[in-house]
């Protein structure tokens, strides 16, 4: 009997070693770059099984979302391509969606004009957008898959509806994914969840727990064969829902600790500048257990030496705007903001086998990446005509301390957000940081090497490097066919919200 049991373990991991690599990517909505506990710093939260990935993998101290919203992080993350060049730039259903195709040239871009301008007092009218992910865009999902990988989604979509689905993206199993931003449906995070792509659960089950045992339950299906996991978390994301136990923990904890809400001007809104809000605190040890549930199923199926596992955020944390719940000092501002505290997110790689375990990489990288290094590292082939914004980060997780590939990194954001951030485009080359706004135009730069919190602008001290990371920007927008913003020819008078 010890014979067959162990022929039988064996044959399992043979079969181990000769699949391609899986894929698990972790997808978390709002968190900022700040909520993780992964080395005692952060105290207020709990992030036990994040730490421990943490400590097995790479964590990257430069990690960036690829824009300061979800939706357009989330269509780079699965297209490889900038959110200017796919007409992505805002999150689906903001106002002054345009829903026609993306035009062929950056002249053709600039003469759009919105269906609806609305917010006609503003002097600066923000870009129409792509409102789906475009229809001939290979995603990474199509390309595992054409390699025989059994692909799953789970959680939060917010990509488009129907012909837009993840079904319609790559995916052979979507689990809750919706044209929505949010669970807004039924009782939200607890069931039943009014979803069309998850049956409800028993009364008050909760949704962040749900995914992950699904999740769970479809790699244990799918041991024997190379699978791609998108769990794609609908928490941190409003409404702020928790367990009430878990809430109760965190009430406790904040009077124990003798927190307060705390909060500092970031003209027109305000900025929480601490952490001390137990029902966020509880959201987020509700999502670090559903990371541990996915890890530790990984473990028990044997799998773990042979998964490449992602971690990261659409966006940085919010922090002006819907409650306020976190705060990204010392980063500035928050989500819907081009500072740092928009689009510095959590980031962390976790390569199997890896002699590097625990190491931080400085280098900068974001969500475009992603597609490249999951091609390679799976052994396959890169598709550069399509994941064309990204790089492979491959090399940083076998060498971190390897220097810069020296690339610059774009964010094109032409809209008013709703959390208080401003139209603009923003470039970093290596520690430069320059944003251009549209309203009141100006560009501002940045030190991010001696300044990460962006507190002085050195546009008037140095203009030659502010006139060479603008022309940066402009070939930029221009190579990307990017949509921007116009000025309202009927705006005159005073700016009535600054």
């Amino acid at each position: 009997m010890k014979l067959t049991l162990l022929s039988v373990l064996f044959a399992g991991f043979a079969l181990a070693a000769e699949k391609p690599l899986n894929v698990v990517v972790f997808l978390a909505d709002d968190l900022g770059v700040m909520d993780l506990n992964l080395d005692g710093k952060h105290p207020f939260y709990e992030t036990p099984n994040l730490a421990k990935l943490a400590n097995s993998g790479i964590r990257f101290s430069n990690g960036y979302s690829s824009c300061p919203v979800c939706s357009p992080t989330r269509s780079a993350m699965l297209t490889g391509q900038t959110p200017a060049r796919t007409g992505n730039t805002d999150f689906f259903g903001a106002p002054n969606e345009w829903s026609g195709e993306i035009p062929k040239d950056y002249e053709a871009a600039r003469d759009i004009r919105i269906k609806d301008p609305g917010r006609l007092k503003r002097p600066i009218w923000p870009a129409p957008y792509l409102g789906h992910l475009p229809k001939h865009t290979l995603t990474i999902a199509d390309a595992l898959k054409q390699q025989g990988y059994a692909t799953y989604f789970a959680g939060k979509w917010h990509l488009g509806s129907k012909g837009n689905l993840p079904t319609d993206h790559g995916f052979d199993v979507n689990k809750g994914g919706t044209e929505k931003g949010g669970p807004y449906g039924g009782k939200k995070y607890f069931s039943p969840y009014a979803n069309p792509f998850l049956d409800d659960g028993p009364e008050g089950e909760h949704l962040t727990e749900r995914l992950g045992r699904e999740t769970a339950n479809f790699i244990k299906q799918h041991w024997d064969k190379p699978f791609f996991v998108y769990h794609s978390f609908y928490a941190v994301h409003t409404p702020l829902m928790a367990p009430e136990a878990l809430v109760r923990k965190y009430q406790a904890k904040r009077e124990r600790l003798g927190l307060n809400d705390e909060f500092a001007p970031e003209p027109p809104r305000k900025n929480r500048t601490n952490h001390s809000h137990a029902v966020y605190a509880a959201m987020i040890e509700s999502m670090d257990a559903a990371v541990g549930q996915v890890l530790d199923t990984l473990e028990e199926q044997g799998l773990a030496e042979h998964t490449l596992v992602i971690f990261s955020s659409d966006n940085g944390g919010l922090s002006t705007s819907e409650g306020s719940p976190t705060s990204n000092l010392p980063f500035r501002a928050g989500k819907g903001w081009l500072y740092e505290g928009g689009i510095r997110v959590p980031l962390i790689i976790r390569l199997p086998n890896t002699k590097q375990a625990g190491k931080i990489c400085e280098v900068p990288a974001y969500t475009t990446d992603f597609f490249p290094t999951i091609l390679e590292a799976t052994g396959h082939d890169l598709r550069a005509d399509y994941h064309q914004d990204g790089i492979s980060l491959l090399g940083y997780l076998r060498h971190p301390a390897a220097p810069p590939s020296g690339r610059k990194l774009f964010w094109h954001y032409p809209h008013w957000g709703n959390q208080g951030g401003s139209p603009g485009t923003a470039i970093r080359d290596g520690k430069w940081k320059l944003i251009r706004w549209a309203w009141p135009a100006r560009s501002e730069l940045f030190d991010l090497e001696t300044d990460p919190g962006e507190s002085t602008d050195l546009a008037a001290k140095h203009p030659q490097r502010v006139a060479e990371l603008e022309k940066e920007i402009d070939s930029f927008l221009r190579e990307t066919g990017a949509w921007s913003f116009t000025k309202n020819p009927n705006f005159s008078g005073k700016f009535d919200e600054w």
